[in-house]
């Protein structure tokens, strides 16, 4: 009785709170563009896909790596930044009772400076003068401009990391003793883990890279550059991870009619991602030469210790699953499965978003570990494993996020059309990212190299031997864009032309009688401060060493 009223109570502050006019067309504004960056890159990765498989030859005015390049930066970081923080900041909006003016302010300034950011990126890939593969990774050097964009780009994210540090801080002044609510603490720690990723990108890109492509400077140091760079780009990774985590504990239990199984254990998850996950960058470079023995060693344990908190969501999520099933009279070992609401497109993405991350997480130990990963580094598999972390367990996740994020900031409604829409879009989605991924794993297996167009090698025969397996990638890449197509109708349709109405912010109440959470997992200075001797134990020694003892400087290189 205690908990149904606590649970009435908190339903109408949820829809006291819920809908804020200004707040709901930042974050249309957000999930807008990020889904025009999915149209756009999704055509690019279609052209891509057909070129690699050897069925469509481009022109020298557009090549294989201008297209590659372009794909990259739409899909990895103007989808991904961009439905990021339209998503956190609807949840900061609906949790915290709406956006301060001043950190509105800040968020559309930063959305403003990311979009000329862009463009400026942009221009540069399309004279072909940026073919670097939407990386920082020198000796490769693109025009100046490229570089400029990028660091635009970082500074209008962390304009936006600023805001969302002042709204939680305003909240919880005024709601001293308090927990910050469970999907505002999620986009604390992502914010977190953004602000301080995008440190390690500023300092190579506005120190190292600028003066070196301008000229200022003859050299760099690439072992340094390449470091920073992957502090920062693994911890992207994983940034978009813990976003679609965050639906998966939050949003995932409330549409399938149950609760939360552990406030404790998800801010505990939280926490620990935070904590370990800059840490892990350093395993992309495990097989390179000049880093001590030990030093990779520390980084192999450091990369595995991620897995601990996968493994221990992996149990929460399964443990919901079922006894939301049983409360509804599912039977039997695996008879309750027929209790998953699996004609509901909110809960059928993100389910299969999850599934995917078992053999997406599993690829990344082996990349992780210093054999295995002399087996696959530099080949498909990498591709492969990418596509299936991103393309399937974190887009899948917001593609699922979107068909009550979008219609909840558009006041509108999901129709039952778009949600067999979304049924449809969400199982082609599935068999095109099998062909695909799995087709890249496999050829990478048999030594398909990365980043490169098609080529026979001159009609060797192991070449030749990998043609069936790129057929197969094309075949899964055309099924995709479908896929992008049906998504891309949907959202506009539900943001633009879906019938007037209310639509629910679903946040899952915890389960009844669990364990109260102490007040520490709030204590985000203690959290940071053990973050930072984290990530210096594990950073501090090897670029001290490639300082110290730095090897000859790389002159910039134009390789295409």
């Amino acid at each position: 009785m205690e908990a149904d009223l606590k649970a009435g109570f908190k339903d109408k502050t949820n829809k006291m709170l819920g809908y804020h006019p200004e707040d709901a067309k930042l974050s249309k504004s957000y999930i807008a563009v990020a889904f025009m960056a999915l149209l756009v890159g999704g055509f690019l990765g279609l052209i891509q896909g057909l070129n690699r498989a050897g069925l469509l030859e481009l022109p020298t005015w557009f090549n294989y790596y201008q297209v590659l390049t372009a794909h990259g930066l739409l899909l990895i970081l103007v989808l991904t930044a961009f439905f990021t923080i339209g998503y956190f900041y609807a949840a900061l909006s609906h949790n915290l009772g709406g956006i301060l003016p001043k950190v509105r302010r800040l968020a559309w300034t930063g959305f403003y400076v990311k979009l000329v950011g862009f463009v400026l990126a942009v221009i540069p890939i399309l004279m072909n003068e940026a073919s670097v593969m939407y990386t920082f990774y020198p000796p490769m050097a693109a025009h100046p401009v490229f570089y400029i964009g990028l660091a635009l780009i970082v500074v209008g994210v962390w304009l936006c990391c600023i805001g969302a540090f002042i709204q939680v801080a305003n909240w919880r002044k005024n709601h001293k003793g308090q927990h910050v609510p469970i999907l505002s603490y999620f986009a604390t720690g992502v914010f977190v883990l953004l602000f301080f990723a995008l440190m390690f990108v500023a300092v190579e890109v506005l120190f190292m890279i600028i003066p070196w492509v301008f000229g200022w400077v003859d050299t760099i140091n690439v072992m340094v550059a390449r470091t920073l760079f992957w502090a920062f780009g693994h911890t992207l990774v994983n940034i978009w991870y813990l976003t679609a985590v965050s639906a998966w504990y939050v949003v995932v239990p409330k549409i399938i009619g149950g609760k939360r199984w552990s406030d404790l254990l998800t801010r505990v998850v939280v926490i620990a991602l935070v904590i370990m996950n800059i840490t892990g960058g350093f395993h992309h470079q495990i097989i390179d030469p000049g880093i001590n023995a030990v030093v990779k060693f520390m980084h192999v344990f450091m990369s595995l210790a991620i897995g601990f908190p996968s493994l221990m969501t992996a149990f929460a999520l399964f443990a919901v699953f079922e006894r939301t099933a049983r409360r509804k009279g599912g039977k039997g070992l695996i008879g309750w499965w027929k209790k998953m609401p699996w004609g509901d497109v909110r809960f059928l993405a993100p389910f299969i978003a999850m599934l995917s991350f078992i053999p997406a997480g599993a690829g990344g130990i082996a990349q992780s570990t210093n054999q295995l990963d002399q087996v696959v580094h530099n080949t498909m598999w990498i591709v492969g494993h990418f596509h299936l972390t991103l393309g399937m367990s974190v887009v899948m996740t917001f593609f699922g996020i979107s068909y009550w994020l979008v219609p909840f900031i558009s006041n509108r409604v999901l129709t039952p059309q778009i949600n067999r829409l979304g049924v449809i879009q969400t199982w082609i989605w599935t068999v095109g990212m099998i062909f695909m991924a799995g087709a890249m794993h496999y050829v990478g297996l048999l030594g398909s190299p990365r980043r490169t167009s098609y080529t026979t090698y001159g009609d060797h025969a192991t070449a030749l031997g990998w043609d069936p397996y790129l057929m197969c990638l094309a075949v899964g890449g055309t099924l995709l864009i479908i896929g992008v197509i049906l998504q891309v109708y949907a959202v506009f349709n539900l943001m633009f032309f879906a019938p007037k109405g209310e639509t629910e912010f679903p946040i899952a109440e915890e389960e009844d009688n669990a364990t109260k959470t102490p007040y520490i997992t709030e204590r985000w200075g203690i959290w940071i401060v053990v973050m930072i001797i984290v990530v210096a134990m594990a950073y501090v020694i090897p670029l001290t060493e490639f300082i110290v003892n730095a090897p000859p400087g790389s002159p910039p290189f134009k390789t295409w």
